[in-house]
């Protein structure tokens, strides 16, 4: 019985994640503001203000309201809003402004829109997309999607009729992606793969044989070629590289990330904080020329590593991840392209044989002194889970908004690399939200067991892919036992 209401609070929280709640409709082709009942557990209940942003059923919900509503309870934060800017402190009382819990003042559309604010829990810095709106008395709301906020609360919300959120502050955020991919949450995703790079298990995946394009995540293959040379002595982190007249040209262009003079010197390990980091073409450019004498070359390098790892899908046009045009009169668009399962031998490889990575990726900024410039790590999750340690973000038109996690855990008796890589997403926002959700995910599963193997996958399909990974399993099991 206990599983069977499991499954159905998941479905649950399915529709509350895909924000199937009916709000009041206005007759606006945007925000649309609407009203819907919040209940807690607690047996309080409230009206909370919403914003169906773009689409019917992409709802956002007042953050004054949800604080009222869960002003007495265990679950209770403080808020103050300014024009651009959010500072919620989970554990503190909320003071009420006098516009809470009230109905839209007007029907109108609200001229907001949606965008990454600076949004602050307990003082630390974190990344969600919010709608902050200045109220008819002047005070500011904030508007944020309920699985955001639930996952910063760390709080079970469902939907158990229409127009209704239930939050239940008694019980931890959890989610089920087998019974996501159920109800079509994954729909609009190319796919996705969660699992222990450290062992090889898989925990959940989603289309994760089929190759697509993956954008600037192909730095990856890039760093892993980088790190090659400098295991073999070819090259080090402190050797000063010529910027070349095509990697200053690209930083010139319409793809360009870091302005990069031809003639300029930069280090090894500067050029690898650009790559990394804020997702510097221009840096990996360098290093390919550097490396392999031309991006050519260095093109047939990462092919050639794919096919010594075993990647059977994927293919490398550029070391960016770049769309790649042919010298034909009618040029082809190509995008380097890998799978899921691909690149998770890959990141596997890569944490394994160089985790330092990490301590690159793991960077939130870092100077790069040769130009006197300060970059900024494009990976948002840095700032919202602590357990974060990379790696790569990628977008491309075709290939979609993409982001490789990583995430260190700890059983007690050795550290592990969980993995969580998303492809293919419509947006940055749903990116970071697909991410986050399943990293929590990733983290519940290993410290728990539960939700093992993956959906769709038998026990044999998630045992560790390669023979070191499953000497080290056994291991690890029968220090356990």
């Amino acid at each position: 019985m206990k599983k069977v209401s499991q499954k159905i609070s998941f479905l649950i929280l399915f529709v509350f994640l895909t924000g199937c709640i009916a709000p009041v409709r206005a007759d606006a082709s945007f925000e649309i503001p609407g009203t819907a009942l919040v209940q807690t557990d607690t047996g309080a209940a409230c009206t909370a203000k919403t914003l169906d942003y773009g689409y019917e059923n992409n709802t956002y919900f007042s953050l004054r309201d949800i604080a009222m509503a869960l002003r007495d309870t265990d679950k209770s934060f403080s808020l103050e809003i300014t024009k651009n800017a959010v500072s919620l402190n989970p554990g503190n009382a909320y003071t009420p402004v006098g516009t809470e819990n009230t109905m839209w003042e007007s029907s109108e559309n609200p001229d907001i829109s949606l965008r990454r604010n600076e949004f602050k829990v307990s003082g630390q810095t974190v990344f969600y997309y919010t709608l902050i709106a200045k109220q008819p008395s002047g005070e500011y709301d904030c508007f944020m999607a309920a699985a955001d906020l639930a996952m910063i609360l760390d709080v079970d919300i469902t939907v158990p009729g229409a127009g209704i959120l239930q939050i239940n502050t008694l019980e931890p955020f959890r989610i089920s992606p087998a019974a996501l991919e159920q109800a079509g949450y994954f729909y609009g995703v190319n796919s996705v793969l969660v699992g222990d790079a450290t062992t090889g298990e898989l925990y959940f995946q989603y289309q994760s044989d089929i190759p697509y394009p993956i954008a600037s995540t192909s730095k990856l293959m890039t760093c892993l070629l980088v790190m090659d040379a400098i295991a073999a002595g070819q090259i080090s982190l402190s050797e000063t590289v010529t910027v070349s007249q095509g990697a200053s040209a690209l930083s010139a262009s319409a793809d360009g990330v870091i302005p990069l003079e031809a003639g300029a010197q930069m280090t090894v390990g500067e050029l690898l904080l650009g790559t990394l980091l804020p997702s510097s073409n221009e840096c990996a450019l360098c290093l390919a020329e550097r490396i392999a004498g031309s991006e050519e070359a260095f093109v047939r390098m990462m092919n050639q590593k794919a096919l010594e790892l075993g990647l059977s899908q994927a293919v490398f046009y550029n070391s960016n991840g770049l769309p790649s045009y042919t010298d034909d009169p009618v040029p082809a668009k190509r995008q380097n392209r890998m799978s899921t399962e691909d690149m998770f031998r890959l990141v596997s490889y890569l944490l394994k044989v160089y985790p330092q990575v990490t301590d690159m990726t793991s960077l939130e900024e870092a100077a790069l002194e040769s130009l006197d410039l300060e970059v900024r790590n494009s990976n948002p999750l840095l700032r919202n889970l602590p357990q974060v340690t990379g790696l790569k973000t990628g977008t491309t038109n075709r290939a979609g908004a993409c982001l490789v996690t990583s995430l260190a855990a700890d059983d007690g008796i050795s550290s592990h690399d969980l993995v969580v890589i998303v492809l293919g997403t419509e947006d940055s926002i749903e990116r970071g939200r697909v991410s986050g959700l399943l990293a929590r995910y990733a983290l519940h599963t290993f410290h728990t067991g539960t939700e093992k193997p993956g959906a769709g996958a038998s026990a044999s399909e998630n045992l560790p892919t390669h023979a070191e990974a499953a000497v080290d399993l056994i291991l690890r099991t029968a220090r356990k036992q």
